[in-house]
C-alpha cells in the first residue's frame, strides 16, 4: 500500500502529469513522470490508471494491488517532488509479477534522468 502522502488523488494532478510529463511505453504499462523544475522537499506521489480493458473488477483490483506494491519499492529512485502515473494496458491483468516489475523498471529508467 502506498502511504497517503505518496498518493495522487485529484484528476487535475493525473491530467497534469499525463499531459506535461515524460512518458515511456512498454508492452504492459505506460509510465508518465513529471519532475519538478526546482528542488523540492515534497514527497514523490504516484497514481494508477487501471481501466476496464485490463479485465473484470477482480482482475483490475489484483493488478492495482500488484502495481502499488511495485511502485512503493521504487519511489525512492525518483527525485523528491516528482509525480508518477502508471497506466496499465490490457495485457497487464494476465502478466506475471516479474513481467510487470521488468516493464516498470525499464519505463522508469527511460523517463528519469540519472
Amino acid at each position: 500500500m502506498l502511504p497517503p502522502a505518496h498518493r495522487l488523488r485529484s484528476s487535475r494532478d493525473f491530467s497534469e502529469v499525463v499531459r506535461h510529463g515524460r512518458r515511456a511505453g512498454r508492452p504492459l504499462l505506460v509510465v508518465s513522470v513529471l519532475i519538478p523544475a526546482e528542488a523540492s522537499e515534497a514527497p514523490t506521489r504516484a497514481g494508477l490508471v487501471v481501466g476496464k480493458a485490463v479485465g473484470g473488477s477482480v482482475v483490475r483490483s489484483r493488478t492495482s494491488r500488484r502495481l502499488r506494491h511495485l511502485l512503493r519499492d521504487r519511489l525512492d529512485r525518483l527525485p523528491a517532488g516528482s509525480r508518477v502515473v502508471v497506466r496499465a494496458l490490457p495485457g497487464a491483468g494476465a502478466a506475471t509479477g516479474a513481467a510487470l516489475s521488468d516493464d516498470l523498471d525499464r519505463a522508469l529508467d527511460r523517463v528519469v534522468p540519472r
